[in-house]
């Protein structure tokens, strides 16, 4: 049984900023170290290289894991669960999903025997992200199946995150209409949570299908309330402006394009993840900004 003293660290969690989150859970290793606790500090440890794959530090990542693993046995299963599910998350992070997968599927079938439904769930959307497309719906499904089911809240709370993933699922597949369902079903759940920032990824999400769908002045119109929004909460964000580029330049409005362009790039030429993954696209931003 986990020492009462020891803080809940997964309430630290802030996935818009895994660096401050790694340093808190870090002011949590002296006093983890010093407890006869090996299940608490193995599963605090997996999460400190899940803020590190974050940053990207995959070596440092793995190596953090590797001191988890030697802290193993058959009765740390819900340690072990967290410790297979992180390893493939930072090798999926790292574009190795070929590595991933078969950890993926190990969380799912040891989550479900002592029944840790929100790691079963964590490790089904994750199986969908890295299967072949034509296994990826059944993947969601099947996560989104137990976070409705469950009688556990940390499994229920996937549901914000189920809903985004199987409609860019649709929208992948361009079925653009299915996409739009799931995605307002998304954004009655983001609002029902009452979370700003994640209430405006959800609209973000209607108004980018709607683009899709050829209802392009909806769209932009959508677009550029949450860019007032944004501003009014001293945010910004450079999806958002590239959206509005994509839809002036879509209405012909070439030159009302270009500010926007100009913004989303000098915003998301930052991102690591982009400027690896999607060189193109921030080509594409550049030129027309």
């Amino acid at each position: 049984m986990t020492d009462p003293q020891i803080l809940d660290f997964d309430s630290l969690w802030n996935y818009n900023d895994p660096l401050t989150t790694e340093q808190q859970f870090r002011q949590l290793l002296p006093v983890a170290e010093s407890k006869d606790d090996k299940s608490y500090l193995a599963q605090l440890l997996t999460q400190i290289a899940r803020a590190q794959g974050l940053q990207r530090r995959f070596d440092d990542a793995h190596q953090t894991l590797d001191v988890a693993a030697a802290l193993l046995n058959d009765d740390l299963q819900t340690a072990r669960v967290r410790y297979v599910l992180e390893r493939g998350r930072v090798f999926n992070s790292a574009n190795k999903p070929d590595q991933a997968r078969p950890l993926f599927l190990e969380a799912w079938e040891r989550a479900q025997t002592v029944h840790g439904d929100s790691y079963a769930v964590d490790a089904a959307h994750m199986l969908a992200i890295v299967a072949p497309s034509a296994e990826q719906m059944d993947w969601n499904l099947k996560a989104l199946s137990l976070a409705e089911s469950s009688p556990q809240p940390r499994a229920h709370k996937w549901l914000g995150s189920l809903y985004n993933n199987i409609g860019w699922t649709y929208h992948d597949l361009k079925q653009y209409d299915d996409a739009l369902a799931v995605f307002e079903k998304a954004l009655t759940y983001r609002q029902e949570q009452g979370e700003a920032a994640n209430i405006r990824v959800a609209k973000w999400c209607v108004a980018r299908t709607l683009r899709s769908l050829g209802r392009t002045q909806e769209a932009l119109d959508q677009q550029l309330a949450l860019l007032t929004e944004h501003q009014a909460a001293g945010s910004s964000d450079g999806y958002v402006n590239e959206e509005i580029g994509e839809c002036l330049l879509a209405l012909g409005r070439i030159d009302e394009s270009r500010p926007y362009f100009a913004k989303a790039y000098a915003e998301l030429s930052k991102d690591d993840w982009l400027a690896e993954n999607e060189a193109p696209r921030l080509a594409r931003l550049k030129t027309l900004g």
